[in-house]
């Protein structure tokens, strides 16, 4: 029987041990979960969500709000009621006389309350001048996200140019290649002198270094994208999905004047922060106005009880709060101007960024029309008149410079077209073109 429970005891301890040791082995569950891999692919859209979302300046600026809307608080608060307390008359320097009738008949007492009554509007007019503040604050930060979309949209253009250019630098190389190759047999079968070999391959360097500086680009423009995003947050060698692609927008240049002088943050920041000005001089006026003190006391002599009344103000002869009303007045006139240069702005920014848009539309449309085509062209006929016979190797090399020139110049006209796409919408401050 003893053996039998033995037994029994014995197998539940290597079960629990066995368990023990599976639960000590088997890593935290929780912990694998909470870490999210990084992203491997990204479009715009979700690249501007993340920056807007993760972007620690933006996130301490955002702060910013909640602080304001604390001085909103204490802007609101009202005067603290006075409270004092004083005994008179204790006999601590002769003990002897300290009896248990002194406190009550020998002591005196003074109790007493008050309270400060504002006057001239302050404390509305000191809400109201919080509010704005919070108001300006606010507008602020939202231009402040416009900036960091508007350099994300950048980057990851960027991203896509360099993404194109390193794949046009190795179809290059991949193209000339096959070049090499052939004319690798001509000097085999004696069609080509070994000094002509030797400079094809030597310009096969040439392609060699472009696809290295496009690689060094794309590194470069994943590791700008990043930093706006989250540096941990992408892969990285993250892909940015999408193209460099051309699609013209119908748009006049006043609507878009119309639609900067309404969206605008940095305008309505300015517009916001003349209302602060003009209600600060308010509250500086309202401060002129002199708060009365009201106090109300108790006291007690022996047997005499007392109630007493008070109330003090000042005497406005010297501080009248000249000082800052001036100043308040100067920061209006100064605050119309700040708004009037904010406007003068975002005219010119509209101004500047349509021009843009127009003439890098123009430039792409000049390599569609059919540049692209007679570059291509000329380098196929310089190729297949130069394995034949019938043309210099300089003419092949220089219809190679000029291909690979054009082809890389049209991406970069594409890049630009889209950066002035991006660049009015920044400037209108709403996506006008999507």
């Amino acid at each position: 029987m003893y053996e039998i429970v033995e037994s029994r005891f014995l197998k539940r301890g290597l079960v629990l041990t066995a368990a023990l040791v599976c639960a000590i082995a088997r890593p935290p569950v929780a912990a694998a979960q909470t870490t999210a891999p990084p992203i491997a692919r990204l479009t715009m859209e979700e690249a501007v969500r993340l920056a807007v979302d993760r972007n620690q300046d933006l996130r301490a600026q955002r702060l910013t709000i909640d602080m304001a809307k604390a001085d909103e608080t204490t802007a609101a608060l009202r005067p603290n009621i006075n409270f004092s307390f004083d005994a008179s008359g204790l006999p601590v320097f002769s003990p002897s006389q300290l009896t248990g009738s002194t406190f009550k008949d020998v002591v005196g007492y003074d109790a007493g309350l008050g309270f400060t009554f504002e006057r001239g509007g302050k404390r509305d007019k000191r809400i109201l001048v919080a509010r704005d503040t919070t108001d300006v604050t606010a507008k602020n930060v939202f231009d402040a996200e416009r900036n960091v979309r508007f350099q994300t949209e950048q980057a990851f253009i960027a991203v896509l140019l360099a993404k194109s250019s390193l794949q046009l630098a190795q179809d290059n190389l991949a193209s000339f290649k096959n070049v090499v190759d052939v004319n690798r047999q001509r000097v085999t079968s004696g069609d080509l002198s070994q000094g002509d070999f030797l400079m094809v391959t030597l310009q096969q360097l040439q392609f060699e270094t472009d696809v290295s500086s496009a690689n060094i680009g794309l590194i470069q423009a994943r590791a700008q994208l990043r930093r706006l995003v989250g540096f941990d947050t992408v892969a990285e060698n993250v892909d940015a999905v999408g193209d460099l692609m051309f699609h013209p927008y119908t748009v006049a240049i006043e609507s878009l004047t119309a639609e900067a002088l309404a969206s605008r943050p940095d305008l309505q920041a300015a517009e916001s922060g003349l209302k602060l000005a003009q209600d600060q001089a308010l509250l500086e006026r309202g401060n002129r106005a002199r708060d009365i003190g009201a106090s109300a006391g108790y006291s007690k002599a022996g047997p005499d009880n007392t109630l007493g009344l008070g109330v003090s103000f000042d005497l406005p002869f010297g501080d009248r709060n000249q000082g800052n009303i001036a100043h308040a007045d100067i920061a209006v006139r100064q605050a119309v101007e700040v708004q009037a240069a904010v406007r003068s702005t975002v005219l010119t920014d509209v101004a500047t960024a349509f021009a843009a848009y127009q003439t890098s539309a123009q430039v792409v449309k000049l390599y569609e029309s059919g540049y692209l085509d007679q570059a291509k062209q000329s380098l196929d006929i310089s190729r297949y008149a130069y394995q034949r016979g019938a043309a210099d190797l300089l003419s092949l090399l220089d219809a190679e410079r000029t291909n690979r020139a054009t082809q890389q110049a049209y991406r970069q006209a594409l890049a630009d077209f889209l950066s002035s796409v991006v660049q009015v919408n920044f400037v209108v401050g709403k996506q006008v073109m999507r």
